[in-house]
């Protein structure tokens, strides 16, 4: 187990480093090709992507690990029952971001050209979800090659498809370029979807109670996936009302739209991104804990669980002072390095030493759903989230422009990460069973 958990790190970092850089790369040709604005924009469109994202997954990917790393259920079974699922649920978004996408650009986003982009998003879901589906299954088996393989392939045909593409759509509209880059999602991810099914296996026989779905596995499947997936829907719901409240605020006090576009695409599309560089190893760690822990949990076997947690927090903080303090020493080098512009470093640096407790709340928020405690992790980023929408509008009206939404940031992060170490200490490494 210590072998395969040591392997599954190293392969989800090599994998997380290559689609971090590629990433990186896809933004700096983004940036460059639909500038500042254009940027702005599509980050205001982000964080409603984000949401409906997570939506559409439901938290498959961790709970379908989970199942399968216990290796007490029909897997096969697991996977098509998690399929018909996904289905409807995405049919139920189609629907709902064709109602909404006219109302959340004109009068919430008071953007219209943000209409686009927000509908070429239901075309977008069904793809991702599959492709989450069978990332669970693999993730739960332990083999982390073929998703780390997929990410990055997913991650190059993008890079040359924007590439080859957007130039020619600038000139016929930012809202014709920007929805061809949330369109392109759809053919990154059915490569990923195609590499994921070549590595299943293929000398297995399937049986028509394999297909049909099982309503004991459905509920098994939901009963894992929402308590674990709402954590993160909360802190996104938090983030789409996020540009609504700004946006609306800022407005109603009398700053300029182009301003409040041009320096929140500055924040979330430049400054946020530089800092969660180290999320990616963090992440790795997380994703290869979840079926370690979980099945070390019913196992009962606290001390390996304290163990790995330990690890996972000591090589998180490390890689995250390294990286935050060459990020404070010089902020304008590496912003104008990646994204051809100095602007914004002045929130870089404000905001880089409280990222550190970001970097370890991943971790910690995995042990808490690998040990079936995702409820009280979803209670306190609840409250943070709360807490964080509240001081936001508050903050905003005090005329601080953009420093409104770093001081919530701070706020949030602070509070949930310190509340998640209090339940991972209290309800796992010290509970007796």
């Amino acid at each position: 187990m210590k072998q395969k958990f040591i392997i599954s790190t190293i392969i989800l970092i090599i994998g997380g480093f290559l689609t971090k850089v590629l990433g990186m790369l896809i933004k700096i040709i983004v940036t460059r090709l639909i500038g500042v604005e254009g940027m702005g924009i599509y980050m205001l469109i982000m964080p409603t992507f984000s949401l409906f994202i997570a939506l559409a997954q439901l938290g498959f990917p961790i709970s379908i690990s989970k199942i399968v790393s216990e290796d007490r259920k029909n897997n096969k079974n697991i996977i098509f029952s998690s399929f018909f699922l996904s289905i409807i649920i995405n049919l139920i978004l189609f629907f709902i971001i064709l109602l909404i996408s006219p109302i959340l650009s004109k009068y919430l986003l008071h953007d219209t050209r943000c209409y686009l982009p927000l509908i070429s998003i239901a075309l977008v879901l069904p793809f991702i979800s599959i492709s989450s589906i069978l990332r669970g299954y693999f993730f739960g088996k332990e083999r982390m090659f073929p998703h780390v393989l997929s990410n990055v392939c997913e991650q190059i045909i993008r890079l040359i498809i924007l590439m080859l593409i957007v130039p020619s759509l600038i000139v016929k509209g930012i809202d014709i370029a920007l929805s061809f880059i949330v369109l392109v999602n759809i053919i990154s991810e059915g490569l990923s979807i195609v590499i994921l099914y070549l590595f299943l296996p293929k000398k297995i026989k399937l049986s028509k109670n394999d297909i049909i779905p099982d309503k004991t596995n459905m509920k098994d499947v939901l009963n894992t996936s929402i308590p674990t997936t709402s954590s993160r829907l909360i802190g996104l719901i938090g983030y789409f009302f996020e540009p609504i409240i700004l946006t609306s605020t800022l407005l109603f006090l009398g700053y300029k739209s182009n301003f409040i576009i041009s320096e929140y695409g500055l924040i979330t599309g430049f400054v946020m991104p530089l800092l969660m560089i180290p999320s990616f190893f963090t992440q790795a760690i997380s994703q290869a804990l979840i079926p370690v822990v979980s099945r070390a949990y019913s196992n009962r076997r606290i001390p390996y669980i304290k163990a790995k947690l330990y690890q996972s927090l000591i090589i998180s903080i490390t890689i995250g002072l390294a990286i935050t303090f060459l990020l404070m020493i010089n902020p304008e080098f590496f912003l104008k390095f990646i994204y051809n512009t100095t602007e914004g470093s002045h929130y870089l640096k404000v905001l880089a030493p409280f990222f550190l407790f970001y970097y370890i709340q991943i971790p910690l928020l995995s042990v808490l759903q690998a040990t079936n405690h995702a409820k009280e992790g979803m209670i306190s980023t609840l409250k943070g989230t709360i807490m964080k929408t509240a001081l936001l509008f508050i903050l905003s009206l005090f005329k601080i422009g953009m420093y409104g939404l770093i001081i919530a940031t701070i706020v949030n992060i602070i509070y949930v990460t310190y509340n998640q170490f209090k339940l991972v200490r209290n309800k796992v490494l010290k509970k007796a069973y």
